[in-house]
């Protein structure tokens, strides 16, 4: 699906297990490993294979995959869970409930083949006479706000956020955007031979695409919109810079704003999106971005930026037209970018659409239908453990000195655990569905979510909110309100299982439940007091320590090459390698609290510690093709699985003690190199 803007502002503010929120288009962590395991592999030599050799050898990647692995498994468990509730809903016809209408009309409007074959260009003729009938640069910043508001990307978005610095109210933040390809790299690296290829390869996609549009001289506007979009990679900010919650914190004036880009129509922008009146102030995620982005509406010609915004349009809608931009549109994201032979059958990508526009109106009849109670009560118990194994473990570190770990205790004791769905549910009163009108269905739906969070501005902040949808099968942390959310559907084997021991869930869902609270003290988590407020509550002695540590845990990852040629950016996965590092450290402590004294059982001859360390193991298991393996290491904040599990495990002392690993084991690391943290 395309990326709804108002789902942009999350991606500073939340992290998750696998991804951000907005999780469209974030694939699973994958892994480069063999595809077979010809002889047994010693646990001591590459636990990931020794823990998932046999599974590796087993399975394949489905034809309508970019990878394969528990994440998708239990991802493409639920879409079918899904639509057996949607499937429901249309049986209930008029008796159901509206929301219950809404999903099925929604649904019937998308498996209408026929309909959207009929309506050819038709549903994005509007937009596309628009744009014909711009007149003037001046125009744009209107256009971007009307594109902003259905998730129509542009140079910049915008996203209603809790303020770093003033946790109690909303304000709006603007951000970079406005890419084809995934990543600046793709425009910028002419040494790499496959991002140039792939570059190459969207230009005539763009053309292709422009084509079906009826655009004249399609492969001269392709031409112009490679351009224009390298333009702005040249003044984007790079991923790693993006991290830092400091640096993105730019609160400006609307004066200021205006100062920063002269020339630019801010004023207008702000009327078009509603905002104007609403704020005396945003924030600006990359100050140096917008004044590039300025230049480049000065550099360009108008009929560059007409081009631009056909090919938006175009790639937006896509997925909702007839199957011709259906198909081409895959060919190049599903088939170019992530190697996939296949798209999905229909009625998949059709719940997608529903998720997609009435996630928790589905997700209200999941839970009903699917999510047992008794896996939360188990769940509260875990967690009240794991944070009871971080206080303990915060009074125990070595390289903290008494008053930052009184901060940090502060910090822990106002975490708030969100687990399996919100206590209050999504109202879709204001959405208006037709059965034979799919594009405007999914417009319609992004503009109630537009204005949803526009309303945030001026009230207080509604901390039952949810980033998630409880079918979503990943987890999160949220810094602006100190708080980790475990949606149901990932409370489930192989995460966490009801009837499996508590050593196998404490290395499953107990990681993950360590990471999403180690999240709260990464490098960057860490800025943030418990009340969600930026604000630096180390001493300096204290935060060189803590700089020297992960400085060390980024040379590690930057040493592994999962592809030739691609090396993990340590410094882009930092976060996430913490909170693993942290999360199974943590998760380790609390296993043993839950003993409460007592040995560990020796079930199918592993012992307590073998057992926990296998079971984290499992959660990573992944299967990914090439294409799809280079675009999350150019990316994806998260290491590919593979490295989340020997990456992890060998700098855990506890993980030695178990498996005895030596001097020449694969899995040894000198104690001296060895990084731990929390």
């Amino acid at each position: 699906m395309s990326r709804n803007t108002h789902r942009i502002a999350a991606l500073v503010i939340a992290c998750g297990l696998v991804g951000c929120v907005d999780m469209e288009k974030k694939a699973a962590p994958v892994a480069a490993a063999s595809t077979a395991a010809p002889k047994p592999i010693r646990a001591q030599d590459d636990f990931y294979l020794y823990a998932n050799g046999n599974w590796l050898a087993a399975n394949e990647i489905p034809a309508d995959r970019a990878n394969w692995g528990g994440f998708a498994q239990l991802r493409d468990d639920a879409t079918t869970q899904l639509r057996t509730v949607i499937e429901e809903a249309e049986g209930a016809g008029a008796s159901g409930t509206a929301d219950q209408r809404k999903i099925a009309g929604l649904y019937e409007s998308y498996m209408n083949e026929a309909r959207l074959d009929e309506l050819g260009i038709k549903p994005i003729a509007p937009q596309l006479k628009a744009i014909d009938a711009i007149k003037s640069k001046k125009e744009l910043p209107a256009v971007f706000a009307q594109f902003n508001e259905v998730g129509i990307a542009t140079p910049y978005a915008v996203g209603i956020n809790q303020d770093p610095k003033d946790p109690t109210r909303y304000i709006p933040t603007l951000y970079q955007s406005g890419l084809g390809l995934p990543d600046r790299d793709y425009y910028l690296k002419d040494d790499d031979a496959k991002l140039k290829d792939t570059r190459d390869k969207y230009v005539v996609h763009v053309a292709k695409m422009l084509t079906l549009a009826g655009v004249p001289d399609a492969d001269a506007a392709a031409a112009k919109v490679l351009e224009l979009e390298t333009a702005l990679a040249r003044v984007q900010w790079t991923r790693v810079e993006n991290r830092d919650p400091i640096r993105t914190y730019n609160k400006k004036s609307l004066a200021a704003l205006d100062a920063l880009t002269p020339g630019y129509a801010w004023k207008s922008w702000l009327t078009s999106a509603r905002i104007a009146g609403k704020t005396d102030a945003v924030i600006v995620a990359q100050p140096s971005y917008l004044e590039g982005f300025a230049k480049t509406v000065e550099a360009m010609p108008l009929d560059a930026w007409k081009a631009y915004l056909k090919f938006r349009v175009v790639a937006s809608c896509a997925p909702y037209l007839s199957k011709p931009f259906v198909d081409e549109n895959f060919a190049f994201q599903g088939g170019v970018l992530a190697g996939t032979p296949t798209n999905l059958p229909r009625w998949k990508r059709a719940v997608g659409v529903v998720e997609g526009s009435m996630g928790q109106g589905l997700g209200k009849l999941y839970v009903a239908k699917y999510f047992p109670p008794e896996n939360k009560a188990r769940m509260d118990e875990m967690v009240r453990n794991i944070l009871a194994a971080y206080k303990q473990s915060i009074d125990g570190l070595d390289w903290m000195s008494p008053a930052t770990k009184k901060e940090a205790q502060a910090k822990l004791a106002k975490f708030d655990p969100k687990i399996a769905y919100p206590s209050k549910w999504r109202d879709y009163t204001a959405l208006s569905i037709k059965r034979d009108d799919l594009l405007g269905n999914v417009m319609r739906a992004r503009r109630v979510e537009y204005a949803r969070n526009n309303a945030k501005l001026g009230k207080p902040i509604d901390r039952t909110e949810w980033g998630m949808t409880p079918q979503t099968v990943n987890a999160y942390y949220n810094r602006g309100r100190n708080e980790i959310v475990f949606p149901a559907a990932i409370l489930q084997a192989p995460f966490f299982d009801l009837k499996a021991d508590d050593a196998t869930n404490y290395g499953a869902i107990g990681a993950v439940i360590g990471h999403e609270i180690s999240h709260g003290f990464d490098d960057s988590g860490s800025q943030s007091d418990g009340d969600g407020r930026l604000r630096n509550w180390w001493t300096d002695e204290d935060r060189a320590r803590f700089n020297a540590k992960t400085k060390a845990l980024v040379a590690q990852y930057d040493a592994f090459e999962p592809l030739p040629g691609y090396h993990i950016n340590g410094a882009l996965t930092l976060g996430e390698n913490i909170g693993d590092n942290s999360g199974i450290a943590i998760a380790y402590k609390a296993y043993k609290i839950s003993l409460k004294g007592k040995p560990a059982a020796v079930i199918d001859g592993k012992t307590g510690d073998e057992r926990f360390y296998t079971g984290f193991a499992t959660i990573w298991r992944n299967k990914a093709r090439e294409p799809a393996l280079i675009g999350q290491l150019k990316s994806d904040p998260h290491s590919p699985g593979e490295w989340r599990t020997n990456g992890t495990l060998r700098n855990q002392p506890s993980f030695y003690e178990a498996f005895g690993v030596k001097p020449g084991d694969g899995m040894y690391l000198p104690p001296e190199q060895r990084v731990t943290i929390w």
